[in-house]
């Protein structure tokens, strides 16, 4: 659980590239700032673990790259208190930032292997997020709903009904839409039963898949 002051700096370094990329919400930028990275990454990618890329976490997962992890939270538009809903754990990184963020985070997870180490993690460095549960991301968690804004950190095929009907009334939905190459797509509810959709350009990510393991 070592971060030291060489850490601290490669952080400052990977925030400013962050700005350099156009990414200006001071919530998120200080956020990237305070949450160190490298712990969340097997031990062998420490050394690149401020570079703006993805690694390998296990269960063929990835850390996403931080510039999709800050264009994903600013995305969001939350304030803090915000209640949001995170599909895809992982790593524990992007749920990391949220709280960081002052946001109260529920987050899914739907590989065991991954559920029980980033469990393990978030008790070590002290993250809390308000529930974190082992499950199918693709039915959200209708027992919390609604929520201010819900987080997808891999590729739909399309975007799940079950997920707009667990979004506030103004509430944000940023999800990657797409198979081979995923569209970043942001949607509002506008109302009840009308929602508005705006695009973003092409991300890569893993698949979002139905069920647990």
């Amino acid at each position: 659980m070592k971060d030291d002051f060489i850490h601290k700096g490669k952080r400052r370094h990977l925030v400013q590239l962050m700005r350099d990329k156009g990414i200006a919400d001071a919530a998120v930028l200080d956020a990237m700032n305070r949450v160190p990275r490298h712990l969340f990454l097997d031990s062998s990618f420490l050394d690149h673990a401020y570079q703006n890329k993805a690694f390998p976490i296990g269960a063929d997962q990835t850390i996403s790259h931080p510039y999709t992890v800050a264009f994903q939270s600013e995305l969001l538009h939350v304030q803090p208190g915000d209640k949001i809903l995170e599909i895809g754990t992982g790593s524990g990184y992007q749920c990391a930032v949220l709280l960081e963020m002052k946001l109260q985070v529920y987050t899914i997870e739907r590989q065991n292997e991954l559920f029980k180490r980033t469990s393990s993690l978030f008790r070590k460095m002290q993250y809390r997020p308000r529930k974190f549960v082992f499950g199918d991301g693709y039915k959200g968690l209708p027992e919390e709903a609604p929520f201010d804004a819900i987080i997808v950190t891999c590729g739909a095929p399309e975007i799940p009904d079950a997920l707009l009907g667990q979004l506030k009334i103004g509430g944000r939905l940023v999800i990657p839409v797409g198979v081979e190459h995923q569209i970043m797509t942001l949607v509002v509810r506008k109302s009840e039963s009308n929602f508005s959709k705006t695009t973003y350009g092409e991300f890569k990510f893993v698949p979002f898949l139905g069920g647990k393991e």
